[in-house]
This record gives C-alpha cells, sequence and structure tokens, in this order.
C-alpha cells in the first residue's frame, strides 16, 4: 500500500508491483518497517502522556523470580537500598546485545549505578549483622523532599491522631460507667467525674477537629495537634484528678507511651524527649510521694522498667516504620522519575524520527499505526509510506571554492563553519515557506510546496536562493575566502519518503528533480539558474536572462532544456500572495546578519542523541518530579494503589502471585525485630526481678528456659551474619528469612516466650492459691503488712502483659489478622488470670470489693486499649510494606520501559549516525557542547550508482509508475544494506544514499585507525563493491531487468562531522570524496573505477587492474591535468581481506542488527498491552505484496 500526497488533499491509492517482483522480498525491509512502527507507537504512548500528571496506579503487576532474587540479594548483603536499582541521572546505557557493547544491564535484568536511598537521607544510619542502628537524622536532604514527604504521610498521621483521641475518648467513658454504675464509691467525686468528662470532651474535639480541618491543617499544625493529644494526656497522668488515674495512673502512662511513639505525628526526636518526659516526670512523682515506703519503692523501680521497654520498643517501632514509610515515599517518587524519564525518552524517539521523517510523515504514520489491531501481524509491514507533490519547485544550491576551502580549515573549523551555514540555511528555509531535504556535502537542497501546497512555490524558492547568496557572501567577508553560492532551481512534481535499511534520511525523486540537480551543476557562481517551466510559475515577476546553461551542461543539452538567469540587481515587483491558512506560520525573521557564532543553539543537534546535554531539562528534572509528587499527592495516588491491588480487609493482594512472591521477600527489618524484643524480654526479667512470686525457684527455672528458647531463636535468625556457623545453619537461616511461614513461626515462639515470660509468675499465684486457698493480704491499705509480690499487686502482671502485648507490633511484618489473633488469644488468657487474681483479693478483702472491681476493671480495659492501638497500627505498618513492594514492582516496570526505549532510540540513532558517532554523543558529558569533527589521513571513499536507473524512472514516471520504481529502487537499496551486517564489513560506513547513487567509506571508526593493518579496510571496501554487483545482479534476475553498477573508489585524508540543525547529519568532505565521486560519475557501468594512487595499494592487497587511459576529471584536471584510472579486473584470493591471523575480518563494532532489536521490541511492546495501564502511570520486503 502506498500513500499519496496529491497537491490538495491526501488520499490513500493501491498500487499492485508486478508477481515477478514478490521472490526478492528481503526480510531486512520488513525489520526496517518493525523498527519504524515500534518507533511511531512510543510516539503514540507520548501522546497518550502528555495530557497526564502524576502517577496512576498500573491495574497489572508483573513480577519475575529474578526481580525477588535481586531484592532478596540486596537485604543479604546489605546493599543500601536502591543502590543497583535505580538509575543515577548522569548513568548512560547502551544496547545490551550490541557487539563491543559497554551495556550497564546486568545479567539479572536490573540497572547497576542507579541513586541509593542513602543518597537522599541527611544520615541513613547503619546496620550491624542485620540490624537497624537507628538514627535521630533519618530525615531527606532536600527541604522540599522533606516538605513532601510530611504531606504525603499527613494523611496516614491524621487519622492515627484521630484514633488514638477515639480509643482516649472511649476508655474515658468505659471508666465514667465503671466509675459512676459498674463499682460507684461511697462518696461520688464529683470534680473527678467533671474533669474526667472534660477531658474526654477535648479528646473528641480535637478528634473532629482533626478529621473535618484536612485542607487547613498543614504537616505543622498537624504536629501541633499531636503536641497537644500528648499534653492532654500528660496533665491528666501528673494531675491524677481523672477516674481511673487518682491513684495508679501507670497504665495510662503506658498507653500515653506507646500512643506517643506510634500513631502520634510526632517526629522521633519529639517523640523520645516527649516519651522519656513522661517516664521520668511520673516516676519522680511516684518517688516524692512513697520515698519512705521501700516496698512501692521497689514497685516504682518496677515501673521504670517496663516504661523503658516501652520506650525502647516505642523508638524501634518509630524508627522503622517511619523507614518504611520514607522508603514508600522514595518509590512512589522513582516511579513519578521513571515516567518522567520515559516521557523524556519518548520525546527523544520523536525527535529521532523527526530528524529522519518531517512531521507530516510522522504524524500519517502515527494515525495509521494507531488504529492498528492488537495482533502484530506481518501484512501490517506491506505498507510503505511514499508520498507524491505536484506544483512544487526543488532548489539545488552547491557551495563554489569549498573544496579548496576544506584543504584550508582544521575539521573542526570546516564542521562549525558548514553547521552555522547550513544553519542559517534552514531559518531561511522555514522563513520562505521551504522543506528542506538533505545536505550531499556542500550541497544543500530544499523543495517549496511540500507538504502543503504553495501557490507561490517558484516564488518562495527564488527568495529562498536569493537570501542563501546574500548569506554566502556575508560568510565570504567575514572568512576572507572566495567562496560563493550556485543555486539551480526547477519546478515540476516529486516523490518523497525514506528508502533502506540503514542511514535513513528523507529525500525527493523525480525527473524533475535531476533538472533542478543539472541546473545547478550548469549554473553560474552568485546567480540562480531556473528552467522555463519555473520561469512560466513566475509570471514575470522577476527580471530574467539567457542562462546558456546548454552549453554549460551535457544533460541540459541532450534534453533541450531552456534555462534562464534571475537578475538579482534589478527591482523586484512586489508580490501579493494569498497562502491557505494552513501555510502561513509565525516565524521570527531570520537575521542574515547574525555573527557566526551565535547562529546554532546547539542543543537543538545534541537533544537528538544525549541524555546529559539538555542542561535546562536537568535542572528542572527535580523541581518537575516534586509538582507532580505534590499533584500524587492531591489525587492519593497511594490510596488508589491500595484500592486497585489490595483486599480490604485482610490486605491480602488481590493477584496471588504477587502475593506468593511477596512471601518470598526477605523481611529487612526482622532481625532487628527479634533484638528488640529480645530486649524487652530482658526488661520484663528485670522488673520481675523486683516483684517475684512467692517463691523463688521457679522464677530460676523460667528465666533460664525462656533465655535459652531465645538464645535458639536468635541463633536461627542472625547465624547468616556469622561466618563461623555451620554451612547447614546459614542455609537454613536464608530459608527461614526468605520464607514467610518459617518467619511467622519464629515470630509466634518469641512472642509466645514474652507472653509466657509475663504470665509465668501469675500463673504460679493462681496455682498456690488454688491450693491453699489463702493469700498474704491481710490489710490493703497498709502496705507494710503485705510482701510485694506479683499476688498481691496484679497490676504489675497486666503491665507486663502489656509489654508482652507490645511485642506483637514490634514485629511489623507480621500479618495483622494473624496479630489479631495472637493479641485475642492472650488478653483472653490474661483475662481470666486477672479474674482469678482479683476474686482471690476480694474474698480475703470483702470491705474494698468496689476497689477492686475497678482495678480489675481498668486493667481489662488497658488490654483492650492496647488491642486497638497495636491492630490498627499493624494494619498501618502491613499496608505500607505491602503498598512499598507494589510502588517498586511499578518502578522497577517503568525502568524496564525506559531501558527498551532507550535501547530502541540508540537502534534509530545508530541508523543515523554511524556506530563510533552515536557512542561519541552518548558518552559524552552533560556539559561538552562541542560539534563532532574528525580528520582523517587514510580513509577509503566510494560512489556506486546504478547505471540506467535514471532513464527508466523517468520512463516509469510517465507512465505515472513512479512508485513502483521507488520500490524496486527500496528493494535494491535494502539489499546493499543488508550486506553491511556481515562481519566481512566491518570497516565500511555507509554515509548516505543521492537518488540511485550509493555512498559508502571504509575506515573511519577512530579506535580502528590504529589496529587496521594498513590499507586493509580499502580493500574490504572493494569487497564491498564487489558484492554490491552480485547483490544487484541477483535483483535483476528476479525482477527481469538489467541494472549495471557503476563503481568509482579512491583513497586519501577527509574530515567526518555532524551537521543540522533541526535533522543531524554525518557526512565527509574533501578532495578524495570529490575525487571518488568523479570516478563514478566518469566510470563505465559494470565496472569500478580507481584512480593511479588507489591502484598501487590494492595492486599489494591482490587486486588484478587494467589501464583505462587519462581522462579528464573536473575539479581535479583544472590544476593537475588528467588523471590516469584503472578498473578492477579481479583479485588473487591469497590475501582477500585476511587479517594478520589468517582470519576474515570480523565486525568488531557494537552494532545491533535491527532484527536483535526489534524482535525484543515487538514483544515488549505486546507485553506493554498486555499489562493495560490505566493513565500515566501507569519500505518492507512485502512492499510489492498486492496487500493494501
Amino acid at each position: 500500500m502506498v500513500t499519496f500526497a496529491e497537491t490538495t488533499t491526501v488520499s490513500p491509492m493501491d498500487l499492485c508491483e508486478p508477481a515477478r517482483l514478490t521472490a526478492t522480498l528481503s526480510p531486512g525491509l520488513r525489520r526496517k518497517k518493525m523498527l519504524w512502527q515500534n518507533a511511531v507507537k512510543h510516539i503514540i504512548i507520548q501522546q497518550e502522556l502528555n495530557a497526564q500528571v502524576g502517577v496512576e496506579p498500573a491495574r497489572k503487576m508483573f513480577v519475575t523470580d529474578a526481580y525477588i532474587e535481586e531484592i532478596n540479594r540486596q537485604i543479604r548483603n546489605k546493599a543500601t537500598r536502591g543502590f543497583t536499582k535505580r538509575r543515577s541521572s548522569s548513568s548512560r546505557i547502551h544496547p545490551s546485545q550490541g557487539r563491543g557493547s559497554t551495556s550497564s544491564y546486568n545479567s539479572t535484568g536490573l540497572f547497576k549505578d542507579y541513586v541509593s536511598d542513602a543518597d537522599f537521607f541527611v544520615h541513613w544510619g547503619r546496620t550491624a549483622r542485620g540490624i537497624y542502628i537507628p538514627t535521630l537524622r533519618h530525615t531527606f536532604k532536600s527541604r522540599d523532599l522533606e516538605r513532601l514527604y510530611q504531606q504525603h504521610s499527613s494523611h496516614q498521621r491524621r487519622n492515627s491522631l484521630a484514633i488514638t483521641n477515639v480509643i482516649d475518648a472511649v476508655a474515658k467513658l468505659h471508666v465514667l460507667i465503671l466509675y459512676l454504675a459498674l463499682a460507684p464509691e461511697a462518696d461520688t467525686d464529683i470534680l473527678h467525674g467533671c474533669l474526667t468528662g472534660l477531658f474526654m470532651g477535648l479528646a473528641i474535639a480535637l478528634c473532629i477537629l482533626v478529621l473535618t480541618c484536612k485542607e487547613f491543617m498543614s504537616p505543622r499544625w498537624l504536629r501541633y495537634a499531636g503536641v497537644a493529644s500528648w499534653l492532654l494526656q500528660m496533665t491528666q497522668v501528673l494531675g491524677r484528678q481523672v477516674y481511673g488515674l487518682e491513684k495508679d495512673p501507670s497504665w495510662y502512662v503506658l498507653f500515653t507511651l506507646f500512643t506517643t511513639y506510634t500513631l502520634l505525628p510526632l517526629p522521633l526526636l519529639l517523640a523520645m524527649c516527649a516519651g522519656l518526659l513522661t517516664s521520668v516526670l511520673h516516676l519522680l512523682m511516684e518517688v516524692v510521694l512513697y520515698y519512705n515506703d521501700a516496698v512501692l519503692l521497689r514497685k516504682v523501680f518496677a515501673k521504670g522498667l517496663l516504661y523503658l521497654g516501652m520506650n525502647t520498643a516505642g523508638f524501634f517501632i518509630h524508627y522503622l516504620t517511619d523507614h518504611a514509610q520514607r522508603q514508600v515515599f522514595l518509590e512512589t517518587r522513582r516511579c513519578i522519575e521513571g515516567r518522567l524519564k520515559l516521557e523524556q525518552e519518548n520525546q527523544r524517539q520523536e525527535r529521532l524520527v523527526l530528524s529522519i521523517l518531517p512531521r507530516f510523515v510522522s504524524l500519517e504514520m502515527t494515525a495509521d499505526m494507531s488504529s492498528m489491531e492488537d495482533e502484530v501481524s506481518p501484512q501490517e509491514f506491506h505498507k510503505i509510506y511514499i508520498h507524491q507533490y505536484k506544483d512544487v519547485s526543488i532548489l539545488f544550491a552547491d557551495i563554489k571554492g569549498f573544496t579548496v576551502l576544506s584543504m584550508n580549515m582544521s575539521a573542526q573549523e570546516l564542521v562549525r563553519t558548514l553547521n552555522e551555514l547550513f544553519g542559517r540555511f534552514d531559518h531561511l528555509a522555514e522563513e520562505h515557506h521551504c522543506m528542506w531535504i538533505k545536505i550531499l556535502g556542500d550541497c544543500y537542497y530544499c523543495v517549496s510546496g511540500v507538504p502543503e501546497p504553495q501557490q507561490a512555490h517558484a516564488h518562495h524558492c527564488v527568495e529562498m536562493g536569493l537570501a542563501m547568496i546574500n548569506s554566502i557572501r556575508i560568510v565570504r567577508k567575514q572568512l576572507n575566502f572566495n567562496m560563493d553560492m550556485r543555486i539551480g532551481i526547477h519546478s515540476g512534481s516529486v516523490l518523497c519518503g525514506v528508502l533502506g535499511l540503514q542511514k535513513w534520511q528523507f529525500d525527493v525523486w523525480s525527473w524533475d528533480v535531476g533538472i533542478a540537480n543539472m541546473l545547478e551543476a550548469g549554473g553560474i557562481p552568485g546567480r540562480i539558474h531556473i528552467s522555463r517551466t519555473t520561469l512560466d510559475c513566475l509570471d514575470g515577476f522577476y527580471q530574467t536572462e539567457d542562462g546558456h546553461g546548454r552549453d554549460r551542461n551535457e544533460f541540459l543539452k541532450k534534453h533541450n532544456i531552456d534555462t534562464f538567469l534571475i537578475c538579482p540587481h534589478e527591482e523586484k515587483n512586489e508580490l501579493d500572495i494569498t497562502e491557505p491558512p494552513k501555510a502561513k506560520k509565525s516565524i521570527q525573521t531570520w537575521n542574515p546578519e547574525m555573527p557566526l557564532g551565535n547562529i546554532i543553539d546547539m542543543n537543538s543537534i545534541l537533544a537528538s542523541f544525549t541524555n546529559g546535554s539538555l542542561t535546562n531539562i536537568w535542572h528542572s528534572t527535580s523541581k518537575e518530579i516534586n509538582r507532580r509528587i505534590k499533584h500524587a499527592i492531591e489525587v492519593r495516588s497511594s490510596e488508589r494503589m491500595h484500592k486497585e491491588h489490595i483486599t480490604p480487609l485482610t490486605l491480602d493482594f488481590k493477584d496471588t502471585h504477587i502475593e506468593n512472591k511477596f512471601s518470598q521477600t526477605r523481611d529487612e527489618m526482622f532481625n532487628s525485630n527479634l533484638v528488640c524484643s529480645f530486649i524487652m524480654l530482658l526488661f520484663l526479667m528485670a522488673a520481675q526481678a523486683l516483684i517475684p512470686p512467692p517463691s523463688q525457684y521457679p522464677v530460676v527455672l523460667q528465666f533460664s528456659v525462656f533465655l535459652v528458647a531465645y538464645m535458639v531463636l536468635m541463633l536461627l535468625a542472625l547465624a547468616e551474619e556469622f561466618k563461623w556457623t555451620p554451612a547447614a545453619l546459614q542455609q537454613f537461616c536464608c530459608w527461614i528469612h526468605e520464607n514467610n511461614s518459617a518467619r511467622n513461626l519464629l515470630t509466634l515462639t518469641a512472642i509466645i516466650i514474652n507472653f509466657g515470660l509475663a504470665s509465668a509468675d501469675m500463673v504460679w499465684c493462681i496455682l498456690r492459691d488454688t491450693d491453699t486457698g489463702v493469700v498474704e493480704v491481710t490489710d490493703w491499705t497498709n502496705t507494710a503488712s503485705r510482701p510485694l509480690t506479683v499476688c498481691t499487686y496484679p497490676e504489675v502482671f497486666v503491665l507486663s502483659g502489656v509489654i508482652a502485648m507490645v511485642t506483637c507490633a514490634v514485629f511489623l511484618r507480621l500479618n495483622s489478622l494473624l496479630k489479631l489473633a495472637v493479641l485475642l488469644l492472650a488478653v483472653t488468657v490474661y483475662t481470666y488470670c486477672i479474674h482469678m487474681a482479683f476474686l482471690t483479693l476480694i474474698r480475703n478483702d470483702t470491705l474494698h470489693r468496689a476497689h477492686y472491681i475497678r482495678r480489675k476493671g481498668i486493667s481489662i480495659l488497658l488490654m483492650a486499649m492496647f488491642i486497638v492501638a497495636i491492630y490498627y497500627n499493624g494494619r498501618q505498618w502491613e499496608a505500607t510494606a505491602r503498598l512499598d513492594f507494589l510502588w517498586r514492582l511499578q518502578a522497577q516496570r517503568e525502568v524496564e520501559d525506559m531501558r527498551e526505549l532507550r535501547e530502541h532510540n540508540e537502534c534509530l540513532l545508530y541508523n543515523i549516525l554511524p556506530v563510533h558517532v552515536a557512542r561519541h554523543f552518548l558518552d559524552r558529558s552533560k556539559n561538552d557542547e562541542a560539534l563532532y569533527s574528525q580528520s582523517y589521513d587514510e580513509v577509503g571513499v566510494m560512489f556506486a550508482s546504478i547505471a540506467g536507473f535514471n532513464e527508466y524512472f523517468e520512463e516509469k514516471e510517465i507512465k505515472h509508475e513512479g512508485v513502483d520504481c521507488l520500490r524496486l529502487l527500496n528493494e535494491i537499496i535494502a539489499g546493499f544494506d543488508e550486506l553491511l551486517e556481515e562481519s566481512y564489513f566491518s570497516y565500511v560506513e555507509k554515509i548516505k544514499t543521492i537518488g540511485s547513487c550509493c555512498m559508502a567509506a571504509s575506515g573511519l571508526a577512530p579506535d580502528k585507525q590504529t589496529s587496521m593493518d594498513e590499507w586493509n579496510h580499502l580493500s574490504e571496501l572493494v569487497l564491498f563493491a564487489l558484492a554490491m554487483q552480485e547483490t544487484l545482479k541477483e535483483i535483476n534476475r528476479h525482477s527481469a531487468k538489467n541494472f549495471q553498477l557503476r563503481v568509482g573508489i579512491a583513497h586519501g585524508p577527509v574530515v567526518a562531522g555532524v551537521i543540522g540543525a533541526s535533522k543531524p547529519q554525518y557526512d565527509i568532505w574533501g578532495s578524495t570524496v570529490n575525487l571518488a565521486s568523479r570516478m563514478d560519475s566518469t566510470g563505465v557501468s559494470g565496472r569500478i573505477q580507481v584512480p593511479e594512487a588507489t591502484r598501487k595499494i590494492l595492486a599489494e592487497w591482490g587486486f588484478v587492474l587494467e589501464l583505462r587511459g587519462e581522462i579528464f576529471v573536473k575539479g581535479v584536471s583544472e590544476r593537475q591535468g588528467k588523471v590516469r584510472t584503472y578498473f578492477i579486473s579481479t583479485m588473487h584470493m591469497k590475501r582477500a581481506n585476511v587479517g594478520k591471523d589468517g582470519c576474515l575480518g570480523v565486525r568488531s563494532r557494537g552494532r545491533m542488527t535491527l532484527a536483535e532489536v526489534v524482535f525484543g521490541l515487538i514483544l515488549a511492546r505486546q507485553k506493554e498491552k498486555m499489562r493495560d495501564t490505566n493513565g500515566g502511570f501507569s519500505v518492507t520486503p512485502c512492499s510489492f505484496s498486492t496487500e493494501v
């Protein structure tokens, strides 16, 4: 299928190629079309992304075993999280499969050289034997990032603050009911009741304020609300004027400590100060009250140990929870950063495509391929995009004196001068409604009337030509060098498109293009040479004179073409040009007087190539990421991610595959949790040592048993941290860490040990009282008459039980429902023990029955309060951990997509520039904006023309079959390009295609200049020419044609560089290039012509050459006389492309074959369609087919 564009409309037209050409279909053409298809699909994706900001959860997540293993490996090796997982802004990537590639993509499929989490923090902290050592400066370096994090976590912290006050208010309500209804005092204290109600009302008011003023409560005010909540609780503890706190507020102190660390929105340092202040002030008050009572002082010291245990647990929980939440925030940031970089890669993709194709062709391909079916059908690659335009004017311009100029300038100066000069021309082309097509050495040509019809196309080209002559004269004056422009213009029709597999360049073809070229060749420097057709289109608005072109050019003479010269010195008539609305553009007028040094913004070139050259992008990246993070917070991306993938009740992943993989990931905090629970065990032991059971024997036994059991747990959990442990034990330890069930078993064992230790003394008391029926209590108000045991002070058992309950909160990764089940079971047992303990006290002291009932009720209430607080905290952290896992998966997917896209971009880049030049741009510093230029002393240059093809094209065009002719030319060029994928031609580099002429060179890679065996590359270039002849013969056989290749080869010094402001092109210049071109144009069909100097080298390499004679060569014979030339006849096999080791040369450059890249890209695109993301985050071989 071929798409035509007429002068007014663009409509599809079906063309069928003769069946005889079907057998010549080239697989390389299919690879080319697949590459184009993926490039355009990326542009389509970019168009969808442009309308979206922020980060959206993907509807479908993918997780691989390799990725889980990578996460576990990082944790095992104590690697800073993100170190091998996230890409740094300065890192580069090259195709991982390219020969000689220096890919940064490792075998596990993840990237190296990424920014680690530690890079974001003021102080990352450290680990010892897998145990986190908390730090008080665990904040982000960037104030903006810290502010965004506080805003990001404010919603969760606001809910936690509300839950704290709800628990407090409900607890006070229960206390009021207990004191006023269930177990009232003989003399009800009205003041205590009013104060209890007042503080309950304040807690409710604070809760309502926090929940209703979300929009106005910034993180700072939320922190103030947290401090206010803590002050309310502290006031009640120190005042002792509230029911339940008047005699022993220890239970409420524990609740205050736990909420201060885990639920109130306080930073770690402030929470630690508040927790320690609460503990110290209460203990000081207790010491002041009971300083003369040794028994109660022991009780105070026991409470102090329990408070210290609660502070330790709270400190660890706060630090690890904040650590996890910050990691979730960083993963969210990485997703946004990955999406931003992916967008930048998509934009770079579009720039690369637009550097080859004009926008109108790209847009058509985008619209066409966006409507394709989901399935990748080979028939879709049968379509080529060739456009036909009538009523256009073609301008060719050549710099006279350029060859001499190039010989007198350095490579850098030459490339800079050409780049700046052609940059002027690009701006002039835009101003004069012309489309720049291509640069051919020092020749520049453009077309007016493409893609938008121009009624005054001939006028635009003439004005363009006059401006070019004016510009070159300014340059001539600045350089003080005799140079001028020779310009030819012809009007007619053109076919335009992209042919071949490598070094793609948009080009135009038609008989009229050839006439324009010959008008330039037969023109006069400083004058515009036009045909009669163009003159007719100008309607007499310019004064002209006879051009006598037939006297200077054989082609013009042969075809009897009348020519004219524009008279620039005469005053032109003003022309009122009525343009279609589309053709009018708001263009800043180009100033030809602009100094050369300020002509081109180099970023317009480098943007297409480098990751680091766009300094304005990189400077604004952090701000853009922060802006998108703020947007993600506003739209609650994390909550949407939670809703999309996590079951609300159980917090399990909806996708069982992800759930299984999540359970296989290591808990990097498990060792820290286990050590913290062991510290709590030690505090419990110390408290029980101060307030022991009646008999000392059980204490020694239980301490020994529990310590031994804990040592076994510690050994199993930390064995892999010590190299002296047996290998089998280390493997078993590794298995435990990577198996969720085994890890849960160890966690439950540790919790049971703490619960067992806390309840063991009370069990001894109950068993003893059951046997004796008597308890050692005579007067509960007389402390001296009572021994200090857990039996007489069951509150100590309750406080110890609460500390044991907090052990569940310490193990953050434990499933919240499992935590709830353990807590309910433990509280059931504790409730029974409390009931039995107080029942015994009531039996022995019936006078104070109400007092014991109140104490028992408060003890059970305290257990209930901690169940709710611990369960809520556990759910909160589990949701955080699972969100972290999801964001890691999505961030990893973004990195994978970016890697694929970058490799695809580089593949496109390698089809625009030679590999070594592409490497130069990819590896360069982001501040390096120097033009690429390189001078060579020993380079082979080849021009190969398909003799007779222009005449064949003319015949076809007369019959309106020019597109069929281009199909055949596409097949021929693709066949030539496929030869370059062979290892035999590793030193050959295609430069460009000029109509039906192919230009190539050898010996251009700088890293091979010293390694190549003298002129080995030149012999390889000759072999390439011979292979091209054989390829053309094969195509002739299938297409029933009789084309022959005319080849000219020369060697010597050249200058190479990249020029062009909007469409960067690699080219070479110098007398060697001109000589090789003349060897072709003056050659004979089917023969390879070389000059005398080249013959000497080729003869040494075994080639047999025959003398042709001396011929006149334009540009050389004027100075040196006629040139003796030779034809290559054949060669001996003794040295054909053989290196010093006797082996055929092997392609050593890093060029990826299109087959390798495109196959992976097709799979990647299919995978992307399967993912079906919601929002932001989330010509061919068969061109000869009759397929429409």
